[in-house]
């Protein structure tokens, strides 16, 4: 049995007429009674009875055509993905995201990558550092960036981004004019905290430790992002991720370094044992094309506000 000759009974059994069915395939006429005949030679079965110059089905026909009918409906999905793998890449690509790095780097990242023109249909997450790590080895992301605050057991991980974080304020603030902020300046002023399991947070009350200060929060919050905006507000100073801090210059943030030094690590986190797309290398590729030009831009910001 040959899928050519399913075919042709398919086609006979769609059309009525073998006259049909030739024009459907796009062949000659003797060809699907030839293929006929041997289907049924092959499989033992009388699959039309010849009246007047027409085949009629038999009831061994109807039966076998809901089998043909389903095998040709799977045929056809896959050449449909098949498609649409050519058109559209792997027509999905998922990222997940911690916020310091997804709220604003990211959607800069993704504008430069150009979806449209590519035409991919993305899905991108923002989420906690937790939720990222559970995405990637769940499955349900291509990959995704997290801080270094958890382990990364069964995960493939490489360092994305370290840098120092920065002290954030508004510019009305006693510090704006500081070209570093000490361990003194920021144990002597209101202080926005992030929660204590940050690891950042941790190394810095560390720090502040070593030389005998300590922190006075006046709020704790998980988000970078959130001390930013608490401290455009004049609630007090924080310590933020840098990349995080650079959204939010344009309105009037203030960032200066630390005298102590505590990093803020970016970890990309892929899943063990599958390989990434070639639409998640070339995002990974801009990701990283962007990294520099907003590092660049972070320097810039650091030395004139010194």
């Amino acid at each position: 049995m040959e899928v050519r000759e399913i075919q042709a009974f398919r086609a006979v059994m769609q059309t009525g007429t073998t006259s049909k069915a030739a024009a459907l395939l796009d062949v000659s006429q003797p060809a699907i009674s030839q293929a006929i005949r041997k289907l049924e030679t092959g499989s033992g079965l009388r699959l039309f009875e010849r009246l007047r110059g027409r085949l009629v089905p038999t009831q061994e026909a109807v039966m076998l055509m809901a089998d043909v009918e389903r095998y040709f409906t799977g045929f056809e999905l896959i050449e449909h993905r098949i498609r649409s793998l050519r058109n559209v890449g792997t027509g999905r690509l998922a990222v997940a995201s911690f916020p310091a790095l997804g709220g604003g780097f990211m959607p800069r990242a993704i504008q430069a990558f150009d979806l449209p023109a590519r035409r991919i249909r993305m899905s991108f997450q923002v989420m906690s550092s937790r939720e990222v790590y559970q995405q990637v080895h769940s499955g349900q992301v291509d990959f995704g960036l997290m801080a270094d605050e958890l382990p990364t057991a069964g995960l493939e991980h490489s360092t994305f981004l370290e840098v120092p974080g920065v002290v954030v304020m508004n510019a009305r603030h006693p510090l704006a004019e500081r070209r570093v902020v000490t361990a003194a300046d920021m144990a002597a002023h209101p202080f926005i905290a992030l929660n204590p399991e940050d690891s950042g947070q941790r190394r810095l009350e560390q720090a502040l430790a070593l030389e005998g200060h300590r922190l006075e929060p006046v709020i704790e919050t998980p988000y970078s992002h959130s001390v930013c905006e608490f401290a455009l507000r004049g609630l007090g100073i924080g310590m933020a991720h840098p990349i995080t801090a650079l959204d939010h210059v344009q309105r009037g943030l203030v960032m200066k370094p630390m005298a102590v030094e505590v990093k803020a690590r970016t970890l990309m986190v892929f899943r063990s044992g599958a390989p990434l797309s070639d639409n998640a290398k070339a995002l990974l590729k801009v990701m990283r094309i962007q990294l520099d030009a907003e590092l660049r831009q972070l320097g810039k910001q650091l030395a004139h506000r010194a």
